[in-house]
């Protein structure tokens, strides 16, 4: 191939150089089709050991990514997440915002419009669906019609201004969106606050138009880290470990009296999920082609986690009507 057919590199930014931030520089770093030209973060002495650490710019302003980067990395508490990408939309930038892709509905589509607008790329932060195990398993779905999914973690400082509903259990809710292909008929949920004012354990049980049922359970307060789906489709039970990011798939081989059954282990390309996902969003910055989990996809898991919150609130409201009146003063 010639220097001339080389295609040149995106320039990349990062906004938000907490720990999801670092990790987005660290990454475009390693990035053969990225150039990393700044970061940015209101916390200039973090934004500035980013910055060192990787070798890129320090920005003083958001408007300094004019002219200066086609696509940046929005990675700054949820509550901004609309105020910081709409800005950068308006500035002709592709966007790749964490999960939540906002607070709510409303700035889900403030965020939808203003890329329709500019004609740009909007992706948000659904890592979980570049898991090797996620992977793994698409080529083999088969409509799927029960699911079993456990995400568990212990409690850390980090993403307390949520609910563990938009902060774990969205995953695991836009990874089933994408298995079952089908609207999400009924919500039911119960969760409760432990260490926090937020809700930190919840489950969710749902139904999908054609039948299919799954049982959520997310929780920040647990003694383990665990990171599990479980799904059952014809003649097949399969397996998915998101931590050790494998999969195992459990088939009836011969059916009758003595049934056989064979295993097998599925593997995909052992990658970092946050690599894949950074890369997809250079490759739709350089192709314009819309990613998996673009803006209209979080907002079908937004929309989702929306509902299962409200289902935990009308259920809190009947057992726990104290409970549900002290934290409405506290929000």
């Amino acid at each position: 191939m010639s220097a001339a057919a080389v295609p040149r590199r995106i320039r990349v930014a990062v906004v938000g150089t907490g720990e999801f931030g670092r990790n987005h520089a660290r990454v475009y770093r390693e990035l053969d089709g990225a150039e990393l030209v700044g970061v940015y973060d209101q916390n200039r002495q973090r934004a500035a050991a980013v910055a060192a650490e990787f070798q890129a710019p320090v920005l003083q302003s958001l408007e300094e990514l004019r002219g200066r980067a086609d696509a940046v990395s929005v990675a700054v508490p949820t509550i901004a997440h609309a105020e910081v990408g709409c800005r950068l939309l308006e500035m002709g930038l592709d966007v790749l915002v964490e999960k939540p892709m906002a607070v709510d509905l409303t700035e889900a589509d403030a965020l939808l419009e203003a890329a329709l607008r500019n004609g740009r790329i909007l992706q948000v932060g659904h890592v979980e669906r570049f898991n090797p195990a996620v992977r793994a398993v698409e080529p083999i779905l088969n409509r799927p019609l029960f699911f079993e999914v456990h995400r568990l973690g212990v409690f850390t400082p980090r993403s307390l201004d949520v609910d563990v509903i938009y902060d774990l259990m969205i995953h695991d809710l836009d990874i089933l969106l994408a298995m079952v292909k089908e609207p999400v008929t009924e919500v039911k949920a119960v969760g409760i606050p432990v260490l926090t004012d937020k809700v930190d354990i919840a489950h969710a049980r749902l139904e999908f138009a054609g039948g299919a049922v799954a049982n959520v359970t997310a929780s920040r307060v647990s003694t383990e880290r665990v990171r599990k789906m479980r799904f059952f489709q014809q003649h097949e039970y399969i397996s998915l470990d998101y931590a050790r990011r494998d999969a195992l798939r459990i088939g009836v081989k011969k059916l009758g009296p003595q049934p056989e059954f064979g295993f097998e282990k599925l593997n995909a390309p052992a990658v970092e999920p946050l690599y894949a996902e950074l890369e997809t969003f250079v490759q739709a910055a350089r192709t314009r082609k819309e990613p998996p989990t673009n803006g209209a996809a979080g907002r079908a898991a937004l929309e989702l986690a929306t509902r299962v919150m409200a289902s935990i609130q009308e259920h809190a409201a009947r057992v726990q009507p104290e409970a549900l009146a002290a934290r409405e003063k506290t929000t």
